[in-house]
């Protein structure tokens, strides 16, 4: 389980269930898992202590069909890990920390020469605020008890930006053909960092880091219900049993899309 000042880092898993990380504060359940019929998991995860109390969630989605896709997503979270531990002995702000990872992932994965590429969503937890960072389609999902929805990234994509303005409906999405199109990744000299306001997170809130695996399988409100209240190890449970049977195949319009699947769920310890 580790020490609540352990750097937690996940790369390449296969995991059969979730991994339950105790912080300081907060509770954390990592999942990741490598696509049906493939041999390797291009997702990469990170849960990094920051200060006496405060964390930061990674969660880096290597871009199928790209070259060192695996290796992108793991430059992310090794560079802003560092960044962050760098700014938490120098007393630097995390969201200085944060973005100045980012940009230095950007520039290692592009100087890599292949054209690797990868996303990533960050949300930093401090002060009892959380505010997301991110690059492509990753999400980042706040909901509280009752199933609000206190904040959630918009996707970097054609169908995401679509969703957004009202001109495709959120269960249309997931059955589009073009949804797996990313116009916004880490690896690319356009690159664009989202970071959204600081949210307050309140004690029975649930936080959210999950990569296109989850959200191409299993609609929003699904998403939300299922991780709303209730232990957090279940919540995990849930969320993984459902979007891998859903990617081995699917009852008539519901969605299934195989692909890596990584989240981390966050909870104020109680």
């Amino acid at each position: 389980m580790g020490t609540p000042n352990d750097v937690r880092l996940f790369s390449g898993e296969h995991m059969t269930s979730a991994v339950s990380i105790s912080l300081a504060s907060h509770s954390v359940e990592v999942f990741s898992v490598r696509c049906p019929g493939k041999e390797q998991n291009e997702d990469c995860a990170a849960v990094v202590p920051f200060g006496e109390s405060d964390c930061v969630l990674i969660v880096a989605d290597g871009v199928g069909g790209h070259l060192r896709g695996a290796e992108a997503s793991r430059i992310v979270i090794e560079t802003l890990a560092t960044t962050l531990r760098a700014a938490t002995e120098s007393g630097a702000a995390m969201r200085a920390a944060i973005l100045d990872g980012i940009e230095a992932s950007n520039r290692a994965v592009t100087a890599l020469g292949v054209g690797a590429a990868t996303t990533v969503a960050v949300a930093g937890v401090e002060g009892g605020f959380v505010r997301s960072y991110h690059v492509g389609d990753s999400m980042v999902l706040l909901v509280g008890q009752r199933g609000k929805r206190k904040l959630m990234t918009i996707a970097h994509s054609p169908i995401g930006y679509a969703v957004e303005a009202g001109v495709l409906d959120p269960e249309e999405a997931l059955l589009h053909e073009d949804r797996h199109f990313v116009s916004n990744i880490v690896g690319s000299e356009e690159m664009r960092i989202d970071v959204g306001p600081p949210i307050p997170i309140a004690a029975r809130d649930t936080l959210l880091l999950a990569s296109d695996g989850l959200s191409d399988n299993l609609a929003l409100p699904e998403i939300v219900a299922t991780i709303r209240k209730g232990k957090l190890t279940r919540a995990a449970e849930r969320l993984a049993t459902t979007a891998r049977a859903r990617m081995a195949g699917s009852a008539e319009g519901e969605p299934s899309k195989p692909d890596d699947l990584t989240f981390a769920l966050l909870r104020e310890r109680k």
